[in-house]
């Protein structure tokens, strides 16, 4: 698996993945997968694919192939390592470093391919063999990491890097593996190193059951609605689609509305019964916090505790500071300043749209005041009455499969001069999927892409990217990528028509996986994505400007039923309510932030913590307690800092928004949408994964600093 510490990846995936409801699945899970042999030639998995790319051949793949696979695959990896450590040659570049970067094939095919579709596809043998693994790969990434002999060699090539005749980027491999090393406890003493082994395996198999049980809370949370006229403002074809999951669960005659993993609920926005709005807001608050099986606030607890105590045996004042110290924002207070400088403007913005949807509430005598359930449905009648735009007018100009062809992939094509050729001849693990071959523009094949665009009770929620390949320079693979989203399902015959949120979404994941396609590195393990968390959105986020550039958006807004473009003045107003409601938008990410932040500033003797009093407590000390603006997610449902490899990280998305918009004004000062624009981003972006210090690689690009002022204009924060 490239080397050691990519690890930590595999097991931030196996953390955030996991499902509340079974699927059918590719399985024969009537064999305990344990007793299943680990033989090459009946599991696929421990060998190379023979398709294209070396897609996983989910046809072959059974649930039963997995756990033997893992075994094998840390026996493998562990011995191979045990073999660099042993070698009695003097350690150089290519007999450690590089030997590591070689290293544990298997168990990164099984990582990948595992990781990726219990995430997406899960069902009871997935989730039973994720927390029985995941604990496993803590002890297997310890069993390494703190090898002294190991150590011992990496620190040597450290010490002598200046006289080894490096060049750059293996220099840059060297400095990152001896400091990943130091922080995951190579230098503490053998008492000390038994402690945070300890730690590691209770914090991976709590961040397991976090995750195992919000994904159980937030599928038994839907809202079951008995009576249709409740939901009144509804289109039929949401209704319809209400029905359809009712009686997916064998509630016929009733009407069933899923949560989504953030806050606010999309149905807010329509829902003219104001009772029911509310018991679907409660819903989404309280769904992990009920007093049953799937209650988180416990694992919260604890988790947070164990990471301060892990910081501390590391050399740090709390887990903050140690999760910072390897990103651009490197320190607490650094990251918590951008935040916090950031509330007085969102949270005065989003006061005035407080005012507004109150005039609108007192217009019609409705003798009340704006609660956090109000916020969407009065916001989107301002947002009628002041730029005369209605959501279900814009949603038939964005057609799922137009959208994704001739928008996201038109704009890939202009920048980039890349092209995409369906392929129905590459296996998958859900029928929903669809698989592309992605062509360079002298006509070379690049990657293959994925799609997994529909919500299931399976999978879980977000939206995301990741590969089941990644590049390699070292052995010339290639990169197979795939986009996961949740947008909700059409009834059959029905469209998939997508909300403008929806679109920019998948320009956003989309941007991901050009950074995973377009990554020239001969190391693996500085490939790619495989950047500080406050980089690896940059990339994502700045391909979102492409939704509105002119001439994209003119390609793919276009009827469904007419094949008509959108009117201008449809498009004027969409232009025009860009910055609307980004008070609270704002605001409810930088609630989330902040409490990310406050969790994980805790020092380690800190007591065990009420979960409901320290996020009120936390939300004043910031300013963003604003009681209609809840936390974009609140603690019991934080999965990207509980079970997503985001702890302490949450603020990234901040930072990496400061450097998509400053570098889209290059973009403007240069000409906008152009090839020549594309390729160099790509050649001093994309292509370059985290193969030089990232502040350089930005510096090298824009040729500055980046400046937070486009980020506060485009909010429109100033």
């Amino acid at each position: 698996m490239s080397r050691t510490v990519i690890l930590a990846a595999a097991i931030s995936l196996a953390l955030a993945a996991c499902s509340g409801k079974e699927s059918t699945p590719v399985t024969d899970a009537q064999t305990p997968a344990a007793q299943q042999p680990a033989d090459a030639s009946t599991n696929p998995l421990l060998s190379a694919s023979t398709l294209p790319f070396q897609a996983p051949p989910f046809d072959r793949i059974k649930d039963s192939d997995y756990l033997p696979a893992f075994n094998e695959g840390m026996k493998q990896h562990l011995a191979e390592v045990r073999k660099i450590a042993d070698n009695a040659e003097p350690a150089t570049f290519d007999n450690t470093i590089e030997a590591l970067e070689r290293s544990g094939e298997t168990l990164n095919r099984v990582s990948r391919v595992f990781f990726g579709i219990v995430q997406a596809d899960t069902n009871d043998a997935r989730q039973k063999i994720q927390e029985e693994v995941a604990p496993k790969l803590a002890e297997h990434q310890d069993e390494i990491n703190l090898d002294p002999k190991l150590f011992a060699r990496i620190k040597t090539i450290y010490d002598q890097r200046e006289s080894l005749g490096l060049d750059p980027v293996q220099k840059r491999l060297v400095e990152r593996d001896y400091q990943e090393f130091v922080r995951a406890g190579a230098q503490l003493n053998d008492a000390d190193k038994a402690t945070l082994r300890k730690l590691n395996v209770e914090e991976t198999t709590l961040a397991t059951k976090f995750h195992t049980r919000l994904v159980a809370a937030t599928a038994a949370a839907a809202v079951v609605v008995d009576d249709k006229a409740k939901l009144a403002g509804l289109s039929e074809e949401e209704i319809n689609t209400a029905a359809a999951d009712a009686k997916a669960r064998n509630l016929e005659g009733k009407f069933l509305l899923p949560l989504q993993n953030t806050t606010q609920q999309p149905v807010l926005a329509s829902l003219s019964d104001r009772d029911q709005r509310a018991a679907v807001l409660k819903a989404s608050e309280t769904r992990a916090e009920r007093g049953d099986a799937n209650d988180t606030r416990e694992t919260v607890q604890r988790l947070a505790q164990l990471r301060a105590q892990k910081a501390k045996l590391l050399g740090f004042d709390n887990y903050a500071a140690y999760s910072l110290a390897d990103q651009m924002a490197k320190t607490p207070a650094a990251a918590t300043k951008l935040l916090t400088d950031t509330v007085p403007a969102a949270t005065a913005k989003a006061r005035g749209e407080i005012a507004e949807m109150q005039k609108v509430i007192d217009a019609q005598n409705g003798g009340f005041k704006l609660a956090a359930s109000d916020w969407d449905f009065y916001a989107e009648q301002v947002r009628k009455a002041q730029y005369d735009l209605d959501e279900s007018q814009i949603k038939p100009y964005f057609e799922l499969d137009n959208v994704l062809q001739n928008g996201v992939f038109y704009a890939a094509t202009q920048l980039y001069g890349i092209t995409f050729k369906p392929r129905t001849d590459i296996p998958t693990y859900h029928p929903d999927m669809k698989v592309y071959e992605v062509f360079d523009k002298d006509g070379t094949s690049l990657a293959l892409f994925y799609t997994d665009y529909f919500k299931r009770d399976s999978k879980s929620g977000g939206a995301w990217m990741d590969v089941f390949v990644e590049q390699n320079g070292l052995t010339g693979d290639k990169p197979v990528v795939y986009n996961v989203c949740n947008f909700t399902k059409p009834a059959a015959g029905q469209p998939a028509l997508l909300s403008f949120d929806d679109v920019t979404t998948m320009f956003h994941e989309f941007g991901h996986a050009l950074h995973g396609m377009f990554s020239n590195v001969k190391y693996p393990s500085i490939a790619g994505t495989s950047t500080s968390r406050d980089f690896v959105e940059f990339p994502s986020q700045f391909n979102e400007h492409w939704a509105l550039d002119p001439k994209v958006f003119a390609n793919y807004a276009k009827n469904y039923k007419t094949g008509e473009p959108m009117p201008q003045t449809l498009v004027d107003k969409i232009m025009k309510a860009r910055t609307f409601n980004q008070g609270y938008a704002t605001t409810e990410y930088l609630s989330a932030a902040l409490l990310d932040l406050a969790w994980h500033t805790q020092p380690a003797d800190a007591k065990l913590q009420d979960v409901g009093p320290f996020e009120a407590a936390a939300l004043k000390k910031f300013k963003v307690d604003l009681p209609q603006v809840p936390p974009r997610y609140r603690t019991t449902y934080f999965d990207h800092i509980w079970g997503g490899g985001y702890s302490a990280g949450y603020y990234a998305y901040f930072w990496a928004e400061v450097l998509d918009h400053d570098s889209f004004e290059w973009f403007k000062e240069h000409g906008g949408l152009t090839a020549e624009n594309g390729q160099i981003f790509r050649d001093k972006i994309l292509s370059r994964g985290n193969s030089v210090e990232l502040a350089d690689l930005y510096r090298e690009f824009r040729g500055k600093d980046p400046s937070v002022e486009p980020l506060l204009v485009n909010r429109g924060l100033k």
